[in-house]
C-alpha cells in the first residue's frame, strides 16, 4: 500500500496531463458532434432558454417544443424550422469553439500560457453549461401524473438532459486544476 501511495504522490504532474488529455477527448468528440443534425437539434432547449445564449437563435422559447426531432430521426418540417432558427449555423460555431478550447487545454502539456487560457475557458464554458440547470425546464423530470409511492418530478429529479449537464461540475473543476498547474509553471519560470 505504501508503494501505491508513493507512486500516486509522485505522479501528480502526469495525472494533470492525463486530465488535459481527457478534457481534449471530451471537447473534440462533443464539439465534433455539433456538426451533425441530431446533436444540433438536441441543444436547442438549452440555448433557447438561456439568457446568455438565446440571442443566437431567431425563434423564441418555447416554440422549439413543436419542432423537436426524435434523436436519430429526420422530420423535414422540423429541419426546415431549425434552419430558420439558425440552429445548425450556431451549432457549427459552438462545435468549433469547443474543439478549440479542448486543443488549448491539451497544449498546456507543453505551453503553460496557452494551457492556462484553455483551462480557464474550460472552467467558463462549464459555468455556462451548469447555468442550464436553472434556465432549462427539460433538465428535470416532468410531472406526468405518477404519484405512487410519492411524486418524483421537478427539482431535484434530474432528467437525462439534467444528468448530462451536472457532469460539467467535474469538467469545471478539472479545467481549474489544469489552469492552476499552468499558472504554477509560469510563476516558476519568472
Amino acid at each position: 500500500m505504501s508503494r501505491l501511495i508513493s507512486i500516486l504522490a509522485n505522479s501528480q504532474s502526469h495525472l494533470i496531463n492525463l486530465a488535459r488529455i481527457a478534457i481534449f477527448i471530451v471537447m473534440a468528440w462533443i464539439g465534433g458532434l455539433k456538426a451533425y443534425q441530431y446533436e444540433a437539434d438536441g441543444i436547442v432547449p438549452f440555448v433557447a432558454n438561456s439568457p446568455l445564449m438565446s440571442f443566437f437563435y431567431s425563434k423564441k422559447a418555447p416554440e422549439y417544443q413543436e419542432y423537436k426531432n426524435p434523436e436519430g430521426k429526420t422530420v423535414q418540417k422540423n429541419i426546415d424550422w431549425q434552419k430558420e432558427n439558425n440552429t445548425y449555423v450556431f451549432s457549427y460555431g459552438l462545435g468549433a469553439v469547443i474543439i478549440i478550447i479542448g486543443i488549448l487545454t491539451l497544449l498546456g502539456i507543453w505551453f503553460s500560457k496557452i494551457g492556462l487560457i484553455g483551462g480557464l475557458l474550460t472552467f467558463g464554458m462549464s459555468l455556462v453549461t451548469l447555468s442550464f440547470l436553472i434556465t432549462t425546464p427539460e433538465v428535470y423530470v416532468p410531472n406526468l401524473g405518477g404519484d405512487f409511492p410519492t411524486p418524483q418530478f421537478g427539482f431535484p429529479y434530474l432528467s437525462g438532459a439534467g444528468r448530462l449537464v451536472i457532469k460539467d461540475v467535474i469538467m469545471m473543476v478539472t479545467g481549474l486544476i489544469c489552469a492552476s498547474d499552468c499558472a504554477k509553471r509560469i510563476l516558476r519560470k519568472q
